[in-house]
């Protein structure tokens, strides 16, 4: 199984509503994938602040693939294409984890 988990930080002149779009694309989009197991988008949840919580970005995305191949897939579809060319404009940092288990 590989973990693929993106954090998107808005740019500050990104425009109202950015955050959802960009949120709803994960899940309209990605989750539409072939190979897609699980997928999971949304802004950072109202925990508690501590030290170790980073809930600096706009928007994180968790998506579970079977395996490399599967990630590979992802990476080059159209979906996956289309999404980065409807919102990069608006991204001011984007980071990658990805773990396998």
């Amino acid at each position: 199984m590989l973990i693929h988990v993106v954090y998107f930080w808005l740019n500050d002149n990104a425009p109202a509503g950015e955050r959802e779009k960009l949120a709803e694309g994960c899940r309209s989009l990605l989750g539409k994938i072939p190979g897609v197991r699980h997928l999971w988008a949304g802004s950072p949840a109202d925990t508690p602040k501590r030290p170790i919580i980073d809930d600096s970005y706009s928007v994180g995305l968790c998506v579970v693939l079977d395996d490399m191949a599967g990630h590979d897939v992802y990476q080059e579809h159209a979906l996956h294409k289309e999404f980065i060319a409807r919102h990069k404009e608006h991204w001011g940092r984007v980071q990658i984890f990805d773990s396998q288990g």
